[in-house]
């Protein structure tokens, strides 16, 4: 008697998680963007902030860093928010991050966002970024180094 495999592996394509990373200034942007990855057959994780602000249709960031209006009482939560997304990136296939102009920076990445990029590095995934970054920022070496694929403004850029 033999028995059959119920399923042929090759057959089988996993379905790549796509970790989005951002400033909380573009999470209305983040939201808009992981339906479009779903869309293209991604599984798309976005920062719990972002999720609570499309629950809520809240996007202003001081709603959400309480930290800023309480001398720094509730920077725990700022901790716990920072590790939970690292954890997210750990456990996902790709980091994104979606770069906008801020402050009239074009294509702001800030400190958390590096963090997550070197997160992502440091566990091997591939690293991709919207747009361009600012060419006098002075993190410049360390982005570079991290050697990211550009996307060019077109998250459709992002291939399975």
């Amino acid at each position: 008697m033999s028995v059959k495999s119920k399923s042929n592996k090759s057959n089988i394509s996993k379905t790549k998680t796509v970790v989005i990373c951002s400033s909380a200034s573009f999470y209305k942007q983040v939201i808009e963007v992981a339906q479009i990855l779903r869309k293209n057959g991604f599984k798309v994780v976005v920062p719990l902030t972002a999720g609570k602000m499309e629950k809520t249709g809240d996007f202003s960031v001081n709603t959400y860093k309480t930290w800023f209006g309480d001398g720094g009482k509730s920077y725990s939560r700022k901790t716990f928010l920072t590790k939970h997304h690292f954890k997210k990136i750990e456990n996902g296939d790709v980091v994104l991050v979606l770069n906008y102009e801020k402050n009239g920076r074009p294509g702001y990445i800030g400190g958390a966002v590096l963090a997550e990029m070197a997160i992502g590095l440091h566990f091997g995934k591939k690293i991709y970024v919207l747009n361009d970054i600012d060419e006098n920022v002075s993190y410049k070496e360390e982005i570079f180094g991290m050697l990211p694929i550009f996307l060019k403004g077109n998250v459709n850029n992002l291939k399975k």
